[in-house]
């Protein structure tokens, strides 16, 4: 049998509040204990043999694993990483962002009850809640959540979730997060706050007041297009527990070779947020100039209307900028055909620049008039800024922008 190796220095801390991008790189964890690889092995495993009986997690019997499904040592390499990245007690890996969503639904609204969203939010959110949920009993009230005296008015006894996109998913919009956890503070309902778009590099929900963390590490933690994944970020024990019971029943757990693409992704996300930031700001200052464009969302820019929120709750601008074509669909269609080196794709946070036209694609299963009422205009693109050069991105848009104009004009 192997010996364990011994790393004497473990147990020094680096320094008594190390800066985010160490946590990002360190994780709270270790060199691996049998053979100190300095990263977590991938356990590529269903089962695990158990000691004796009764050795389930938590047991204090036996392994303290037992099945995949359950749990994994290397989504627990993962969720340790999250967690300290995060700034909480715990975390949990979901196989998708829907399904790190899914379960804290099932968790929270267990024997059904009422949920306040926000009016703009992720289209397969708005699918689960009005396709999936709402058949079940669940009640759903979409609320300007960049109101707070609207999210309070909303509450009710049955209200057991608020769910809050910010920035909102595709136009930006904010919630000032303090004001709504201090709206809702003496209602027992869960407030869980989709930092997706910002990632604790940028926005921590948590120090905010917010009970729970959501995110599609798809995007960017893990930030290179070569993995789906999801991640919910708390600290209530029972809640954990809740959820945990869900993720085994369901099987929505994410396997062991995405949770070690996503922890590898984790590694690098401080640095890759800094340069999506700045690239998007840059971006958004160009797109501001152009005469096809109506309207540039970005949330440090001198013309977005909450820009003061956005700097006193955010560390950068993030790396989405939303614009509005003049032209409608018509335009949108011809720039997005035009474009060269940005991609089409319903994703965004990754190495690579992607542009999305929402009322087509991540928000096509929404009302037409749903839409355009919380300003997803049919001329809205997407922009998710990679890491390339951003004198190459502005003579790609250059281009398809000319390209469009041209179109409209015909």
């Amino acid at each position: 049998m192997t010996a364990h190796r011994q790393h004497p220095q473990d147990d020094r801390p680096i320094h008594p509040e190390p800066a985010l991008a160490t946590v990002g790189v360190h994780g709270g964890l270790p060199p691996e204990a049998v053979t100190g690889a300095i990263l977590p092995p991938i356990f590529q495993t269903t089962t695990f043999v158990q000691e004796g009986v009764g050795g389930s997690p938590g047991s204090g019997a036996g392994n303290a694993y037992t099945y995949s499904r359950a749990h994994n040592p290397t989504v627990t390499a993962l969720e340790t990483a999250l967690a300290a990245f995060e700034g909480l007690p715990h975390a949990r890996a979901f196989a998708t962002g829907m399904a790190a969503i899914t379960t804290l639904a099932l968790a929270a609204l267990d024997g059904g009850g009422h949920v306040v969203c926000s009016d703009v939010v992720y289209g397969g959110t708005v699918r689960l809640l009005d396709r999936v949920l709402a058949p079940l009993g669940v009640a759903v009230s979409y609320v300007d959540t960049a109101d707070a005296e609207a999210v309070a008015a909303a509450l009710r006894d049955e209200t057991k979730l608020v769910l809050v996109e910010t920035p909102a998913n595709p136009t930006l919009k904010l919630t000032d997060l303090a004001a709504v956890a201090a709206a809702t503070r003496h209602h027992p309902a869960l407030l869980a706050v989709d930092n997706t778009f910002l990632t604790a590099a940028l926005q921590r929900p948590a120090e905010h007041g917010a009970d729970v963390v959501v995110y599609s590490t798809t995007k960017y933690v893990e930030g290179h297009n070569s993995t789906l994944g999801g991640a919910l970020a708390l600290s209530d024990r029972r809640l954990l527990e809740r959820v945990d019971l869900v993720r085994k029943t369901t099987g929505s757990i994410q396997s062991p070779l995405q949770a070690w693409l996503t922890l590898k992704g984790l590694k690098t996300l401080t640095l890759r947020m800094e340069r999506h930031a700045a690239s998007a700001a840059e971006i958004a200052d160009w797109l501001a100039g152009r005469r096809e464009v109506a309207n540039v969302h970005y949330p440090f820019h001198r013309s977005f209307a909450q820009r003061e929120l956005a700097l006193r709750q955010q560390a950068a601008g993030g790396g989405i900028v939303s614009f509005e074509l003049v032209g409608g669909v018509a335009a949108a269609e011809r720039f997005c055909a035009a474009l060269r080196l940005c991609r089409l794709a319903e994703t965004l946070g990754a190495t690579e620049t992607l542009v999305t036209h929402p009322a087509t694609m991540t928000h096509g299963d929404v009302p037409a008039e749903r839409r355009r009422a919380t300003g997803i205009g049919d001329g809205l693109i997407r922009l998710s800024v990679g890491l390339e050069a951003p004198r190459d991105l502005v003579a790609d848009l250059d281009a398809a922008l000319t390209a469009c104009q041209r179109e409209v004009a015909r």
